[in-house]
Order: structure tokens, then C-alpha cells, then sequence
């Protein structure tokens, strides 16, 4: 007891200490930036603000972005559309920039972490309001899947991100237990993100703060139809690597189309998309060129499994946010719905219920559930996925309401949608709706659930349901995804110590988590002399050259010596390694002397 009592009474003030020290608040500098221009007020009338119109079909690219509130069309203003040799240029300044932020320090990185977490809070009403005017999501959706998220992955990188950035030692193996591995991850250089509209805010941060914080500069191609928010969050990350004095050029925004994206991934050392699989096929065949490594988030289109054993009004709950999810713009979203033959009836009632309640109307006034999708004709789209459904045989069970949109309402909208009777022939289950529709499908078997979530080309994630939770696992183990929630949705991507991706048409590669933290950097493994200098390598005299007539037999006793299965064999073939190296040590006499 005398020798343990110390211990425990350091072991108190150690944890004490701590507990204090959590207390004082870290030294944080504030950053100010400019919002004058993005600052909206809706008290003043409206009617001389400009409506933009955009051309229905393909339109033509030009030589700017235009941008709008899908859920008004109101003009909020254009970014260029840069060329090549505009991108080339803002890659080449990164380059330079990064050369001189890979020597910054663990301690440098974490302070600009801190400066942007303290932003955020502070300003999480701006945050999610320019979100919401850029995209139609409502502002709470934007706090869920924007600031949550973001601030998450930046508390993971502060407790976590410099220790899985160290060196890690690794076994050496039998054969060179005379020395030392390890693998060690170095910056990449410059990476390239080609990301997507649906989270305009967690999308540029979520890999600026994977490739900052491991040494790298990065470009970012923010999304035609998210430019004027992206634009404007760039200034956040702008003040914040200013007072920390990082070099000037490290984070780029750029925006543009098709040409913009491609001269990116033509000049940069790594490249991440977030986006539909056909165009990551073209960034996969475009990377090709000059053989940098990718990483594909593409598109999801979620199993969603309801055992007859769960608590339906709970899991009807979870359900429709899962749908609903920033406006049906969804991400790793549920899309396809498998309930038991037995719980069937009662979670279709619920879901209704819960629909046909469902306010659908400005994302920017607080009292709807869902606001405007973003792009231009995707409610047409929406509307014949459900329109082929139903001439297949399927039938709308329940929608939500509209709210008051007014007479020159736009047709951004589209009621959230309750449907049955579907099967796997119709496009609504195997085509990626990203949107505000329920397709629900009996099973009748664990059996069959496993193989109606594994029937599509997609395989972003998926959520299982319950009473039983071994069931619920042994049902996600056998599904063929890369995220899986178990009597939940989507809580793995709240887990930033996970990797995020997907199998299949949902891409490969990961980001989030440590693997994807190491994925933005070379990983190198090293080996060198445990006992340097006192015991160096030397390569065995049988082998050297030129060499020894009985060469190989020394190699094949030193492979049974080293790996043998049997310890008698093993101890038997090292005598004839010892032996064999003894006689060749022994100096061979002199044939010609007498």
C-alpha cells in the first residue's frame, strides 16, 4: 500500500490539474470579416431586386457564374468562369505558398483551427442564412449538416489530427528484427476539390481543414450553382490564415464550369470530387493524364431497413428527417425504404402523418420544414421519376403541403412524397432521386432485406432498425457499403474519427477520419539500423559476390531457419545457416603452397 499510495495521489492531481486547466479559456484571436455585401434585409421591399431566369436544357456555359436564390430566383450577383491558364496560375501560387507552410508547426495549424471555430459559433446565424439563400435549405438543416459537421471535424483535428500525422512504428519482421520501421506522412503539395452544391459550407472546409492541417495548400472548385456562398466563406479562411501569418495563396476558391474543374485536375498533385458518378468517371479518365490520386464521394442512394421489432413512431421520426435532410438535398440520403411485412402498415401511417404535416415554403422563414431545391428543372426530374413509379403500378400514399408561396412562386419546390407499392423495375429505386421522396418496399425476411439493399449500383451507406441490435449489425455486415447506422441515420458522418465513402457508383477512397487525413499526404515507410552504429547491415558471405557454390542451399536453410512451421525443423536448419556461415569464414588454404 506504502508503494501504490503515491501513485494514486499523483494520479488525483494529475486529473485535477487537468480539470482546471479546461477551465481557462485558450488565448483566441477574433477575426473580422467583411459582410456588408452579402447581409440581406428582408424588412425592405423587394419589388425593384432583379429576378434571374435561367434557360431551361443544358444551358450554354459563358464566362460567368451566375448566381440566384433558387427559392426566389433574386440575382444575387456573377463570378468568372476561369480558364486554364487562370487555374494554372492560382495552382502555381499555391505551390509556392505551400512550399513554406509544410515547415509550419502542429501548434501554428491547431491556432488557425481555433480562430475558425470560434468564428463559426460566433456567427452561425450568418453562416447558415447564406447557405440557405444559396442552396433553398431551411436554416436549420444548414446548422445540422453545415456548422455541426464542420465543427466537429475541426474539434477531432484539435485532440487528434497531429497524433495520426506522427511517425508510426511498425514490426519489423522476422527477418529484419535488426531494425527499425516506421511510416512517416508528408504533404502531398497541392490539392485539388471539385465539390458540390448540397452543403456549400461543410464542403469547402471539410478537405481545406484535412489538407491545411497536414502541410498542404489546396484549390477548391466551388460549384456553379453555390458560388456567391462559397465565395463568401473563403474570407473566412482568408482572415483566419492572416493572423496566424501563414503565407499568402495557401487556400484558393475558384470559380467556373466543366473547363475550370478539368484544368484543376489536369495541375494539381491529388484530387478531390464530390459529385454524380458520371462526372467522376470524367475527373477519373481526366486524372489518368497524369496519374495523381483521387478520391470519389459520389452519389448515395441509402438503404433504409425496418425490422417488425423497432418502435415505429420513433424510427417514422427518423425516417423523414432522413428524406427531408437540408431540403431533400440530400447527402448519403436515404432513398430507398424496406419495412417488414408486420410493421408495414403502421410506419406507412406514421411517415404519413408525419408528411402531410410538413411545411414546404422560404427557407429563411423559420416556420417551414423544407425550403427550395437548388437547381434549375430538378423538381421536372422529381416529378417523372414519380410519374414512371406510379404508370409501373406504385401509389401515393401521402405529401406535404405547400405553404404560402404566392402567386409568382417559382417551381423550385417539390412536396415531400410518400409512395408504396414500388419494386426494383422502377427508376425511382435504382436512379439517385436527390430529393423529397419515400419509396417504401416490404420484405418479408432478413434474408430478403439484405438482398433489396444490396440491388443498386450505388453504395454510400445505409441504416438498419431494430428491436434486436446484434440482428440490426448482422444485417449491415452483409450490406454492400461504406458508412452503416445502426438504429440511426447518418450518425457516422458525426463521428469525425471515421473515414466517409463509398463502394460501387458511390466512388472510393475516404475522406474524414484518419484515413482520410493520411490520404492527403505521401505516405513513406522507412527502415534503418536498430543498433546503428554498433551493429550495421551486412549481406551474408555465402551470397556476396561472386558467389558461393553452395549459395542457394544457405538461402533455403535461412527461409526454413526464419519461417518454419516447425520449431525442431526451424532450430535444425538455423545449425546449417551458423555452419555454413563458420566455413566461410575459415580462411581455404592455399592449393599452390607446399
Amino acid at each position: 500500500m506504502a508503494f501504490w499510495w503515491p501513485l494514486l495521489v499523483l494520479g488525483f492531481a494529475f486529473v485535477i490539474c487537468r480539470f482546471l486547466l479546461m477551465l481557462i479559456p485558450p488565448n483566441v484571436p477574433s477575426i473580422d470579416v467583411d459582410a456588408s455585401d452579402v447581409l440581406d434585409d428582408r424588412s425592405q421591399p423587394t419589388e425593384d431586386c432583379p429576378i434571374y431566369v435561367p434557360s431551361r436544357g443544358k444551358a450554354a456555359q459563358t464566362d460567368r457564374v451566375q448566381c440566384f436564390e433558387p427559392a426566389t430566383m433574386k440575382y444575387l450577383g456573377f463570378f468568372p468562369a476561369l480558364t486554364v491558364d487562370e487555374v494554372n496560375d492560382h495552382v502555381a501560387q499555391a505551390t509556392e505558398a505551400q512550399k513554406i507552410w509544410a515547415k509550419s508547426s502542429f501548434k501554428k495549424r491547431r491556432q488557425f483551427l481555433r480562430i475558425l471555430l470560434k468564428y463559426i459559433i460566433e456567427h452561425q446565424e450568418l453562416i447558415c442564412e447564406l447557405s440557405s439563400r444559396d442552396t433553398g435549405k431551411t436554416m436549420v438543416d444548414a446548422s445540422l449538416g453545415e456548422i455541426m459537421t464542420t465543427c466537429e471535424k475541426i474539434t477531432w483535428l484539435l485532440a487528434e489530427g497531429e497524433k495520426w500525422l506522427k511517425p508510426e512504428y511498425r514490426s519489423s519482421g522476422r527477418s529484419m528484427f535488426y531494425k527499425k520501421s516506421r511510416v512517416e506522412f508528408h504533404p502531398l503539395g497541392v490539392i485539388g476539390a471539385i465539390v458540390s452544391w448540397n452543403y456549400p459550407f461543410h464542403n469547402i472546409f471539410n478537405p481545406m481543414l484535412a489538407a491545411v492541417f497536414s502541410g498542404n495548400s489546396i484549390v477548391i472548385k466551388v460549384s456553379e450553382h453555390a458560388s456567391w456562398s462559397g465565395s463568401f466563406y473563403y474570407r473566412i479562411i482568408e482572415a483566419a490564415l492572416a493572423a496566424i501569418g501563414a503565407p499568402d495563396n495557401l487556400v484558393h476558391i475558384i470559380t467556373g464550369f466543366a473547363e475550370t474543374g478539368e484544368a484543376l485536375v489536369s495541375s494539381v498533385d491529388k484530387i478531390i470530387f464530390v459529385g454524380s458518378p458520371s462526372v467522376g468517371k470524367m475527373i477519373m479518365s481526366k486524372a489518368s493524364e497524369t496519374l495523381i490520386p483521387v478520391t470519389l464521394e459520389l452519389g448515395g442512394k441509402d438503404a433504409f431497413i425496418v425490422c417488425e421489432d423497432v418502435d415505429v413512431p420513433h424510427v417514422a421520426q427518423i425516417a423523414v428527417r432522413a428524406v427531408l435532410q437540408s431540403s431533400g438535398q440530400n447527402c448519403a440520403g436515404a432513398e430507398r425504404f424496406y419495412v417488414h411485412r408486420d410493421a408495414f402498415k403502421s410506419f406507412v401511417t406514421q411517415v404519413v402523418k408525419i408528411i402531410k404535416s410538413v411545411n414546404v415554403g422560404p427557407p429563411f422563414a423559420g416556420k417551414y420544414d423544407m425550403g427550395a431545391l437548388c437547381m434549375p428543372g430538378h423538381a421536372e426530374r422529381l416529378q417523372s421519376l414519380v410519374n414512371d413509379a406510379i404508370e409501373k403500378g406504385a401509389e401515393i400514399v401521402g405529401r406535404g403541403s405547400f405553404g404560402n408561396l404566392g402567386e409568382d412562386a417559382v417551381d423550385q419546390f417539390f412536396p415531400p412524397t410518400v409512395i408504396v407499392n414500388v419494386d426494383h423495375t422502377m427508376k425511382l429505386m435504382h436512379e439517385e432521386a436527390f430529393g423529397p421522396i419515400m419509396p417504401i418496399m416490404i420484405f418479408t425476411s432478413d434474408e430478403e432485406a439484405i438482398k433489396l439493399g444490396n440491388g443498386t449500383n450505388y453504395g454510400l451507406g445505409c441504416a438498419v432498425f431494430s428491436g434486436n441490435q446484434a440482428r440490426a449489425n448482422k444485417i449491415a455486415s452483409h450490406l454492400h457499403c461504406g458508412v452503416a447506422a445502426i438504429n440511426d441515420f447518418a450518425s457516422t458522418y458525426m463521428c469525425q474519427s471515421l473515414p466517409f465513402g463509398g463502394v460501387k457508383h458511390s466512388g472510393f477512397g475516404r475522406f474524414a477520419g484518419i484515413e482520410g487525413l493520411r490520404a492527403c499526404c505521401l505516405v513513406k515507410s522507412v527502415v534503418e539500423d536498430r543498433w546503428w552504429p554498433y551493429i550495421k547491415t551486412t549481406i551474408p558471405k555465402p551470397i556476396q559476390y561472386p558467389v558461393a557454390e553452395n549459395c542457394f542451399e544457405f538461402q533455403e536453410s535461412l527461409v526454413e531457419a526464419l519461417y518454419g512451421l516447425n520449431i525442431w525443423d526451424r532450430l535444425r536448419a538455423l545449425v546449417i545457416v551458423v555452419k555454413m556461415l563458420r566455413d566461410q569464414k575459415t580462411p581455404t588454404p592455399n592449393r599452390h603452397q607446399h
